[in-house]
């Protein structure tokens, strides 16, 4: 297949910045063969997609994700991280499958029609009797068509251990372990053009052991798959760690070798100067969440600085279950809003709030060479956002109309090169459908409460 998209605004987000207030994007197959200003090149196209009045992005790349919270919405409204996580840990305990696999499908779906191309999805959660819950997720990403990199998560620190979750939700150190295997080896596809990858991440230091920490990373580095993990998204949390180990959560996590070019980290928001200096010295990438941050209060990542210490921030929804929205396309607005409650106008642009979005979440994840940019050669994972229309009359720049306006509705969405979404509407499965499917799920896991 040769597609072309033409007569719109294009932002590839590559090293120089190059944008064209008019051009066009070829593609071919699943890769982009040829992007440039004004007409494209003569020749035989299967499509022409007229992008008049549009703008052409990479698609969006959801560095941190809990796609089953999308089952638990609207609980716990008011409440911290800790006393959250408590009023819902008994809840998510009662997960299966069945229930993962609405509520993964619902929540893909949305980001998707926000401009979503990737999900980072961080499933820390499996009850004993919850069926396979990666089967679940991996189910999901096929039914929507987006790339999905599943982050096994574990947990083996219950309350009887001075942990946060039930201890009838913990696995046994080994048993995460080897779950974790497990999963690397039967659904992890290591290729370039990849639609599913596995990573090992451990939920967080206040919810796993010492030995689950550093096994995690033994085994990541074996298997050559990528580590993810939450780390200094409370006040909470570090107060806990320095009574536990006596250390900071990042000084705690660069002792156990959790800081390195193969990690990416949730939240990542209550750190020092020299912690910030440490990430972007050993590599590490940083998963913002604004939104979900701003539901939780955590606080207010310092994106600033962690950009300039080189770090890789990437943007994150968070579970849906502390952002109810559940859309990306409104963290490029939401992070050049916290950026600058925290720093001042300057503290963050228009562009680099799209880089975070694009290029930012590409190496957290490590496929910088394939997604985050238009460029000829990588995978043709593109976003055509409408900006016809009331909403954007008269904001002559498209990326300023982007980030600082509405979130504009998605007129098509390419993953590698196959359309997704149309006419801001999923191309190959029913919405409505899967909104009836989540709402029962949703209401059986309820009943039990």
């Amino acid at each position: 297949m040769k597609t072309v998209i033409e007569n719109a605004a294009i932002a590839t987000v590559d090293g120089a910045g190059t944008e064209h207030a008019s051009g066009h994007v070829v593609i071919e197959n699943d890769r982009i063969a040829a992007v440039g200003a004004g007409k494209a090149p003569e020749g035989e196209y299967d499509e022409r997609v007229d992008g008049s009045g549009c703008l052409v992005t990479p698609g969006l790349i959801n560095t941190h994700h809990h796609l089953y919270q999308w089952a638990t919405r609207g609980l716990a409204a008011d409440h911290t991280l800790f006393e959250w996580l408590v009023a819902l840990y008994p809840i998510w305990g009662r997960l299966d499958a069945e229930i993962t696999h609405a509520a993964a499908t619902a929540g893909l779906a949305r980001l998707a029609t926000t401009g979503c191309t990737t999900v980072a999805d961080h499933h820390y959660v499996f009850p004993r009797d919850g069926g396979d819950q990666v089967e679940a997720l991996a189910a999901a990403r096929i039914r929507v068509g987006v790339r999905l990199h599943v982050v096994r998560g574990s947990m083996d620190r219950g309350e009887s251990q001075g942990g946060l979750p039930p201890d009838n939700l913990v696995e046994e150190t080994e048993a995460a372990l080897l779950g974790t295997e497990a999963a690397i080896d039967r659904f992890h596809d290591a290729s370039a053009g990849a639609h599913l990858q596995i990573a090992a991440g451990p939920c967080s230091p206040f919810s796993v052991s010492e030995r689950l920490m550093t096994g995690a990373a033994e085994l990541a580095r074996r298997k050559g798959v990528r580590l993810h993990t939450h780390l200094a998204e409370t006040i909470d949390e570090e107060k806990q760690c320095l009574a536990e180990v006596g250390c900071t959560p990042a000084e705690y996590a660069d002792k156990l070798g959790w800081l390195a070019e193969d990690v990416w980290l949730a939240h990542s928001i209550h750190l020092a100067p020299d912690a910030i200096r440490r990430l972007g010295a050993t590599g590490t990438g940083a998963a913002h969440c604004p939104t979900s941050n701003g539901r939780i209060g955590a606080g207010i990542a310092p994106v600033r600085q962690l950009l300039d210490a080189g770090v890789a921030v990437g943007l994150g929804v968070d579970g849906a279950a502390s952002n109810e929205s559940g859309g990306l396309g409104e963290e490029l607005h939401q992070s050049l809003l916290q950026a600058r409650q925290r720093g001042g106008p300057r503290a963050l642009t228009t562009r680099e709030a799209l880089w975070m979005g694009t290029m930012g979440g590409a190496r957290c994840l490590g496929r910088e060479k394939d997604l985050g940019s238009i460029e000829a050669g990588k995978l043709a994972d593109l976003a055509v956002w409408n900006l016809n229309g009331l909403n954007y009359a008269g904001i002559t720049d498209p990326v300023a109309a982007l980030v600082l306006g509405a979130t504009p509705p998605i007129e098509r969405l390419f993953v590698g090169g196959a359309t997704v979404v149309t006419g801001g509407t999923l191309r190959e499965e029913s919405e409505d459908e899967i909104a009836r499917d989540l709402a029962v799920a949703s209401a059986r896991l309820r009943e039990t409460v």
